[in-house]
């Protein structure tokens, strides 16, 4: 079974990489603008920010290989400033991978008895393969920060509410899969999130995954655990 809404955007954006904060984009945009290496300096001239903002942003865009940093040539004395230059786009890694997780959705979804089942427990093996060595969270809510942690280093760009119990997805790694087989991908995403709680320490028995449950997102309940008398997670777990 298809879904008919777009849902959300590709995890690893337009340029194959996790998205980045819209300020650092807009730095980006500028980079790419040039068409010879500039400073921080000159470039934060040309943003109308400060000089140390747009220098943190231009490392971290070279972290992320989305930037290239390289010595000015000498002149007189002094070390030469470093001068940046944007990297050509490339395609994504992970739509390489969408194409796998397609067909080995479809493989499940055509043979298994039961696709949900066995797609939640492929989810769980990842979720465990990805924590595993990490030892357990302080409390049900630092259990579930670092399961949405985990989220965002894979490409989900996931916006919690203030508890981090309701959780809205705007992008998907596999987004062309799931919109074909959401019934097979979402539940490994599923089954990733319960196997990420269960190895942190955490209840997951009430994590939902809602699949497209907007135009442009899915949703994720993390509520897993009772709340105590102020509507915190329950006293004992939270100590």
């Amino acid at each position: 079974m298809s879904v008919k809404n777009k849902g959300p955007l590709p995890g690893g954006g337009p340029d194959g990489h996790p998205p980045v904060s819209r300020q650092r984009r807009a730095v980006l945009l500028h980079l790419r603008g040039r068409t010879e290496p500039v400073t921080a300096a000159g470039l934060a001239a040309e943003c109308g920010l400060h000089a140390n903002t747009v220098r943190e942003h231009l490392d971290a865009l070279v972290d992320a290989s989305l930037a290239a940093r390289e010595r000015a040539p000498a002149d007189g004395r002094g070390r030469p400033a470093w001068l940046y230059r944007a990297r050509a786009p490339q395609q994504s890694a992970v739509r390489e991978y969408a194409g796998l997780a397609t067909v080995l959705a479809a493989r499940i979804a055509r043979s298994s008895p039961d696709p949900r089942a066995d797609a939640l427990a492929a989810g769980e093996e990842w979720g465990r393969a990805l924590l595993a060595g990490q030892g357990p969270a302080r409390d049900p809510g630092d259990a579930r920060v670092r399961v949405l942690a985990l989220l965002e280093e894979i490409g989900f760009a996931p916006q919690p509410d203030e508890g981090a119990r309701e959780v809205r997805l705007p992008r998907c790694p596999f987004v062309e899969a799931a919109r074909e087989y959401p019934g097979v991908v979402c539940a490994v995403h599923e089954g990733l999130v319960r196997a990420g709680l269960t190895a942190l320490g955490g209840d997951a028995e009430r994590v939902a995954l809602h699949p497209f449950a907007e135009p442009d997102a899915c949703r994720l309940s993390l509520d897993t655990g009772p709340r105590g008398p102020s509507g915190d997670d329950d006293a004992e777990g939270a100590r």
